[in-house]
């Protein structure tokens, strides 16, 4: 286990949204001991309502909730935040982890899981999820004849809008826009997103990398931005 004394701020609050009254306890107990604030519910409803009032800095989601799935709830939340959301959940196939990444979450843990991995990623969550601060490096902004990205203020904005993305959405977004007209390899857009832990989970790229193009191309099936390099990786073009 970590030191109680470990490396979180006290300010950093999660909400655990679980049904399973021995997961939502044992989740409270390890999260408070490392000094995040927790707040839990039980359901969808509730778990939307105290998003709404409490403000947290990352989501633990389960997607067998009794009221709605839980993909329904990433859609709620990703109508108005950009929270991060670390699934939790028993189901194990490809196209419901899929499912719920292309809905907005961030990341997704099988039950039965590793406290020390859950942890390990919800702070990768946390990380992706702040501010770029100055000095970080010398490229603070870039320009499409569409679109701008903004890497100091970590804001996108296209036709006088700001495009809402996910915190994961952004990362890799910034890992690619800092290596402008270079290949990026899928493991180390893998590792630099995701975590160290990563590095053929290719379907998470496969799924961001479409939101992306949805999000900033002007024709997403012929993209001009964000280039595929079968089997390699991803390039930035501007």
């Amino acid at each position: 286990m970590l030191s109680p004394a470990g490396d979180t701020p006290r300010s950093t609050r999660v909400l655990v949204v679980d049904d399973e009254p021995q997961i939502v306890r044992a989740l409270v107990i390890n999260l408070r001991a490392r000094r995040y604030e927790v707040d839990a519910a039980p359901d969808g409803r509730t778990a939307l309502e105290l998003a709404a009032s409490r403000h947290p800095d990352v989501v633990v989601l389960d997607l067998g909730l009794p009221d709605m799935d839980g993909v329904e709830v990433i859609r709620g939340l990703r109508g108005w935040t950009r929270v991060p959301i670390l699934v939790l959940s028993a189901r194990h196939s490809s196209d419901e982890k899929v499912q719920a990444l292309d809905a907005g979450a961030d990341d997704y843990v099988t039950k039965p899981f590793g406290m020390d991995e859950l942890l390990a990623r919800l702070r990768a969550a946390v990380r992706r999820a702040e501010p770029v601060g100055p000095g970080d490096d010398a490229v603070t902004s870039v320009e499409t004849e569409t679109f701008t990205v903004d890497l100091s203020a970590k804001k996108v904005h296209r036709a006088g809008r700001d495009v809402r993305l996910t915190p994961t959405e952004w990362h890799l977004l910034e890992v690619l826009v800092r290596n402008t007209g270079r290949l990026v390899s899928q493991k180390q857009l893998l590792q630099e997103v995701w975590g160290p832990s990563y590095g053929t989970e290719t379907n998470y790229l496969r799924v961001y990398m479409a939101q992306l193009r949805r999000k900033l191309e002007t024709d997403p099936a012929h993209p001009r931005h964000f280039i595929t390099e079968p089997g390699m990786g991803y390039r930035f073009e501007k």
